[in-house]
């Protein structure tokens, strides 16, 4: 009998140009821990952890920022929406037009940008509420 073949997990790797700053939004703003890093000191490499999200963030030369290029957006979900967009609200990370908003498709969602262009968005299926 062969084994059932499952994907579970997906671990994205977004570009930062400082780690160490990357590291303090995403631990100090947006409450995630730290799992793993290359260097303590001066990391090119980390992970950070929320409940069962995991996202690595991995050092590029700040030059890559120069052109205007689509960075990575991530569509995270998450139970209490409303809990999360408070939480965050008042760690102060959003931009002039974050909201929550209910879309077209059934979800309850809202987004920004960390300091690095990557895109978040967090959302909460509505059609399973």
């Amino acid at each position: 009998m062969k084994e059932k073949i499952h994907l579970h997990q997906i671990h994205p790797v977004l570009p930062v140009w400082d780690v160490l700053d990357a590291l303090d939004f995403y631990v100090n703003r947006l409450g995630f821990r730290i799992a793993f890093a290359d260097d303590s000191k001066n990391p090119k490499y980390a992970g950070v952890i929320r409940d069962d999200v995991e996202i690595h963030l991995q050092w590029h030369d700040r030059k890559e920022w120069d052109f205007d290029i689509d960075r990575p957006m991530l569509r995270i979900v998450t139970q209490n929406i409303e809990g999360l967009y408070d939480e965050f609200a008042e760690k102060d990370v959003f931009h002039s037009h974050t909201l929550l908003r209910e879309t077209a498709w059934g979800t309850k969602e809202f987004a920004f940008y960390d300091p690095f262009k990557n895109g978040l968005t967090f959302y909460r299926d509505m059609s399973s509420v």
